[in-house]
């Protein structure tokens, strides 16, 4: 793609992708961040599934400096917004359900101030018309004593009727690369997971979790771990509903798996930790950032991505450093297919994202690169299993932010949290993808963000089914 995230060292991180559907048409479109270059607009205009997959350029606001967005819809009209992260101000793009955006910052009272903003959360909390947002910024650039224990501070917006208040204060700041919003021991009480990046900080920091509401650090039950921190992917790999937390770090990429009361580090033997680069001969640890879980080729387990590359010539770290596809096996254990797949590439990969691109059922791979093009992988892997797309529906919390989406097949129970956040810098809203496997019959319910449990209700394969709440049941939208 005929697109490069590039600029100085406040561009040494960020480059995150955007993915989601601006005009409706069921296919994905990509909002890409660009740094010292423009950030851009593509539309997905691929023809039907399975066909070349391409893109018409859209046309943007000029934002210079962009670092990162998500997609979510923030006012509630079931048209998706975007959060755009920046070296400057933030902002809040409404949507137009055409692929046009207008900055809605003032119109929604968000002020933000002048930072570096490098992560990303969104939640919908009890009550509000409006999410509540987490904003993580990077190094204060205006401490005259930085970069190094220079780490700023980050923001929490909470809602005020239809716009939003001053911030809260997250502190202390570490440096934050990624944030997720997750109510990860389905308690019914989210909670705010921060990765932060030692390279700066450091000494005296580490990887934190904050309760919401009242906004407050857990310390007192939350064990102390420091890395360089990237990014976070959430997916329960396990089969008992809990959500696993991977995070990338320069060195070994980190998964921890859930107790329901904490987390404890997968074994060494799982293949997760992709500490130094699995082809050429450059034994130097490995630098990673994006991560995301998705089930490749369909066959009922989820798979990894893990998006590569030195920060800019760093010495220490591999300079040629190719991403990770780790297909999981039905011993839970991961295997690296990257270079078997052909996206193996080794330039400076920033954000990226799993996304079926051309709708044939097969996730397809986005990854953006500092200082080199965009990349597009479209997933050609033959006899992939069966899947199911389930994509929730509600008034106001249009994404059912907060819900967890069950699906049962074969004899298997599968658990997707709807979050808004994590990943490095960029994410994506759309269906929940399951693969399936063999299996040809599968049925659904969702927990809502209320907590109301939907009864099981059988859903067709090989297709995307919207799900909206009609009583105890679920109304299906084919």
């Amino acid at each position: 793609m005929p697109h490069v995230y590039d600029g100085g060292w406040e561009h040494f991180v960020g480059g995150g992708v955007a993915v989601l559907d601006c005009n409706r048409d069921t296919r994905p479109d990509l909002f890409a961040a660009g740094g010292e270059n423009p950030a851009r607009l593509f539309i997905n205009t691929t023809a039907k599934p399975g066909e070349a997959i391409t893109f018409a350029e859209g046309k943007v606001l000029n934002i210079p400096g962009t670092t990162g967005a998500y997609p979510l819809d923030i006012d509630g009209d079931g048209i998706l917004d975007l959060a755009v992260l920046r070296v400057g101000p933030d902002m809040l793009l409404r949507g137009g359900g055409d692929c046009t955006f207008t900055d809605a910052s003032a119109d929604w009272g968000f002020r933000p101030r002048d930072a570096w903003t490098t992560a990303f959360s969104a939640a919908w909390e009890n009550g509000q018309n409006l999410p509540t947002l987490a904003f993580g910024h990077y190094v204060d650039r205006s401490n005259p004593d930085g970069p190094f224990e220079a780490c700023d501070t980050s923001d929490l917006y909470r809602p005020d009727g239809r716009g939003y208040s001053a911030p809260e204060v997250i502190e202390p700041g570490y440096c934050a690369l990624s944030m997720l919003i997750s109510d990860w021991q389905r308690n019914g009480e989210p909670e705010l997971r921060i990765s932060n990046d030692r390279h700066y900080y450091v000494r005296g920091g580490y990887e934190q979790m904050f309760r919401l509401n009242p906004l407050l650090e857990r310390t007192e039950d939350w064990p102390h771990i420091s890395l360089w921190g990237m990014g976070i992917a959430s997916q329960d790999i396990t089969g008992d509903g809990l959500p696993e937390v991977m995070m990338t770090s320069m060195g070994d990429q980190l998964l921890q798996i859930n107790t329901g009361t904490g987390f404890v580090n997968a074994p060494y033997e799982i293949g997760t930790y992709a500490h130094v680069p699995f082809v050429g001969d450059d034994g130097r640890p490995s630098t990673g950032w994006h991560a995301e879980f998705g089930d490749i080729d369909n066959d009922g387990r989820p798979d990894l991505f893990i998006a590569k590359g030195n920060v800019d010539q760093m010495p220490s770290n591999a300079i040629h450093d190719p991403n990770n596809l780790l297909m999981q096996g039905p011993d839970g254990k991961f295997v690296e297919k990257a270079d078997i797949a052909g996206i193996a590439t080794t330039d400076r990969s920033r954000g990226a994202a799993l996304s079926d691109l051309d709708g044939d059922g097969r996730l397809d791979i986005v990854v953006v690169n500092r200082r080199a093009p965009m990349e597009i992988w479209q997933n050609e892997t033959p006899d992939t299993g069966h899947w199911a797309g389930i994509e929730p529906v509600l008034a106001g919390n249009t994404q059912a932010i907060g819900a967890w989406v069950e699906l049962r097949s074969g004899g298997r129970t599968y658990t997707h949290e709807i979050t808004v956040g994590g990943g490095h810098a960029g994410g994506q809203a759309g269906p929940v993808h399951f693969g399936l496997g063999t299996e040809t019959k599968a049925e659904t319910r969702v927990i809502w963000p209320d907590g109301i449990v939907s009864d099981w209700v059988p859903v067709q394969i090989d297709r995307v089914t919207r799900v909206s709440p009609a009583g105890p049941t679920l109304k299906l939208d084919l």
